[in-house]
């Protein structure tokens, strides 16, 4: 067993690359502005160019976390910070909007493997009742990130300029690549071939997982919450500087509230979550959606920025809930031999929806002339379909699973 202080030095370091690996999702948010400008993008093609990068993350899930379960998920982790840290620094190098895309897709392709090889550890490391702090301490990263990525985007574009801005964030996850090579020592993990006796065993259990009923119901979960998720995350300082008229500096600042609001709701979900009675946490769950669609139809409507403001922050509060929930759920109802390609399938609704919704958006606001609020309507349907998704978990199924995993390995 991993002692406790291995164990939270460990988690530090997942925290420390996944804080990364947010914060050049998040500049791109406000990058988008200028490379806009550059490289003369139309709404539509500025969506596609978000989306680029999901593409590339969500058809890396399911083979990055298998290669996890596989070959080990430490080997995959270094790996997969060596590769996005690349193409985050040929980002500064993109000389029109083809390379761009290509360049984000790979990168995509790169960061796919990370989320799926860290949800393994932590499976693997922590015991079951930890595994939602465990899980909420990583995902935390996102929300700092987002808390200070408005004021230091907008700091580093307008004082290095946005390509200079890339090949640093780039030089710095090489960084964090050789952290994780000289300090992450999994002896059990190295050893993950074995965890299932052969080929023909590895192949049923994720024969097993494709037919659980709760793994579908989460992707679907994941598809829908990550569509409201990604939807705001991606289009919000666009829509703030063009609807709501805000300048790059208040729009910096204004974001730190639901930044905060976000990472508050992500520190206590994963406490509440180790604390509730099984079966609880989807009722919440479900609830947090409902919240959710009422408050994003209050957002659009609202008559100033200082309630939409509110608002956000709000739906940030109830969207870090279900964020956390999710791979909790995973975490704590699969077998940590295949935690790894479990995580991987269920992610790749997320990250599905994280490519399609900011194209969507960008056609959406193109044909209704500059204007969000057919787009908005759109993540409100998104979120009611989550309800559906989480009233749906049967985690009995998850408990055959689990069983039929054992008993392979055994």
């Amino acid at each position: 067993m991993v002692s406790a202080r291995t164990r939270n030095w460990i988690l530090a370091l997942l925290f420390l690359g996944w804080a990364l690996g947010n914060l050049d999702r998040y500049v791109m948010n406000y990058a988008i502005l200028s490379i806009t400008q550059d490289l003369q993008l139309s709404a539509s093609s500025t969506g596609l160019l978000l989306s680029s990068f999901f593409a590339g993350y969500a058809l890396m899930q399911m083979p990055g976390g298998w290669l996890a379960d596989r070959f080990g998920a430490r080997k995959v982790l270094i790996a997969s910070v060596v590769m996005w840290s690349i193409f985050t620094g040929l980002t500064g190098a993109a000389w029109s909007m083809a390379s761009m895309i290509l360049i984000r897709f790979l990168f995509g392709i790169g960061e796919g493997g990370f989320q799926p090889a860290s949800s393994k550890i932590i499976a693997t490391i922590f015991p079951v009742k930890e595994r939602s702090r465990a899980m909420s301490v990583m995902l935390s990263s996102s929300a700092i990130v987002g808390l200070f990525s408005p004021i230091l985007s907008v700091w580093m574009i307008q004082t290095m300029g946005w390509r200079t801005m890339f090949v640093v964030i780039g030089a710095v996850g090489a960084v964090i690549a050789f952290l994780y090579w000289r300090h992450i020592k999994l002896p059990q993990d190295e050893s993950a071939t074995n965890t299932l006796n052969g080929s023909e065993q590895r192949k049923s259990s994720v024969s097993l997982l494709l037919k659980t009923p709760l793994l579908w119901s989460l992707l679907i979960a994941y598809f829908s919450i990550y569509a409201v998720n990604w939807g705001l995350a991606t289009w919000m300082p666009t829509y703030l500087s063009k609807v709501r008229g805000l300048d790059m500096v208040s729009l910096g600042w204004l974001q730190t509230i639901p930044g905060f609001a976000t990472l508050v709701g992500i520190y206590v979900s994963g406490y509440v979550l180790d604390k509730l009675p099984k079966g609880r946490e989807k009722l919440i769950g479900s609830f947090s959606c409902v919240v959710v669609a009422v408050l994003l139809y209050f957002m659009f409507t609202a008559s100033s920025v200082t309630m939409f403001i509110t608002y956000q922050a709000i739906v940030s509060l109830f969207l870090a809930f279900v964020i956390i929930l999710l791979p909790s759920v995973v975490l704590k109802n699969l077998p940590a031999a295949v935690a790894g390609t479990g995580m991987g399938i269920v992610n790749t609704g997320g990250q599905l929806a994280g490519f399609i919704t900011p194209i969507a958006i960008g056609f959406i606001v193109e044909a209704f002339n500059g204007s969000f609020d057919a787009a908005f309507w759109m993540l409100i349907g998104f979120a009611i379909i989550c309800i559906g998704a989480l009233l749906s978990l049967n985690y009995e199924k998850g408990e055959l699973l689990k069983q039929n995993a054992d008993s392979a390995s055994a």
